[in-house]
């Protein structure tokens, strides 16, 4: 599927300022791929429809969770995760897009994974650092990011635990054991 195809599916399901944010993850998700030899077709489409369920009622979300048996236990976590893997499904059986690259890395770019790959990394951070994102620390995240994938995807993790405990939400378990994942990749780099 082409840029513009694409571009022109998401815009119907988004609100404007969801839309200027996905362009922004594009956009950011290109320029990682490119700069770490991630595949950058793969990424900008990852990117397009990593949020195209984000804008649906909580309740749909649910039901098509339910009904096509999709990351069940998600349902006992935070809402905000959701959108994710019904994303991947959308993108599948809506929109026609079968690369299991890509629908992982739409599946897991709120929560990660304990092996994920480049271009996981690649949507992961972009979603985190897209030019429109404004919170403390977006900026290290964004340095992190010119330098090292690895480090920058570490710094996510750990702020986005670190929030959720101060707010004194639940901790998605993948995410966890994301972080413990990558904190063992990084400090094998080091040695």
């Amino acid at each position: 599927m082409d840029k513009q195809k694409a571009l022109t599916f998401v815009k119907e399901k988004l609100t404007n300022g969801r839309f200027t944010h996905t362009i922004g993850v594009m956009e950011t998700a290109v320029r990682l791929a490119e700069k770490y030899g991630a595949d950058v077709k793969k990424a900008e489409l990852a990117a397009i429809f990593h949020d195209v369920a984000k804008c649906m009622p909580i309740k749909e979300l649910k039901s098509i969770m339910e009904d096509n048996k999709l990351s069940l236990n998600l349902l006992k976590y935070n809402k905000e995760l959701w959108h994710a893997p019904v994303g991947a499904f959308l993108t599948e059986h809506e929109y026609g897009i079968d690369d299991q690259e890509i629908l992982q890395a739409i599946t897991y770019h709120t929560s990660g994974h304990e092996d994920m790959n480049l271009l996981d990394k690649v949507i992961y951070v972009a979603d985190y650092i897209e030019p429109n994102r404004s919170f403390l620390g977006v900026e290290q995240a964004r340095e992190l990011a010119n330098q090292d994938l690895d480090q920058a995807l570490l710094f996510a993790l750990k702020n986005t635990i670190t929030f959720l405990i101060n707010k004194e939400q639940t901790v998605y378990p993948l995410t966890v054991k994301t972080y413990n994942s990558i904190l063992k990749q990084v400090k094998s780099q080091g040695e």
